[in-house]
């Protein structure tokens, strides 16, 4: 389901609260990790979520713990990816393509925006 996504994209976040009412929606940023088993990615800067952690220490003798603020999974279907050309959210498509190197022809299956044409 998940494979029009991948580790490194841009993403924009298309639902859910908008900016002015304190959510992310409209926001743009680089998938951190895809968890495909869960059908969701983390997005940095997006879906900050506050965790305690319990105070302990490292090996070091270094205190952990107190507040942290980190990035939560949204789900796949409320990412949209973003045209590199328009910049705005698109489709994705598959098409196949003849690739030449070293002088041997291959076709290849690339990911294409749907408004622009552009290869992702």
């Amino acid at each position: 389901m998940g494979r029009n996504i991948k580790k490194g994209d841009l993403v924009q976040i298309i639902s859910g609260p908008s900016q002015d009412r304190g959510g992310d929606r409209g926001k743009q940023g680089r998938v951190i990790e895809v968890l495909s088993e869960k059908n969701r990615v983390i997005v940095e800067g997006v879906n900050y979520v506050t965790k305690h952690v319990k105070v302990g220490q490292s090996q070091r003798g270094t205190k952990t713990g107190g507040i942290e603020t980190h990035e939560a999974p949204i789900h796949i279907s409320n990412v949209a990816l973003v045209d590199p050309k328009t910049k705005t959210p698109t489709r994705v498509g598959f098409r196949e393509e003849t690739v030449e190197k070293d002088g041997v022809k291959k076709t290849v299956r690339v990911r294409y925006a749907k408004k622009s044409g552009e290869v992702i």
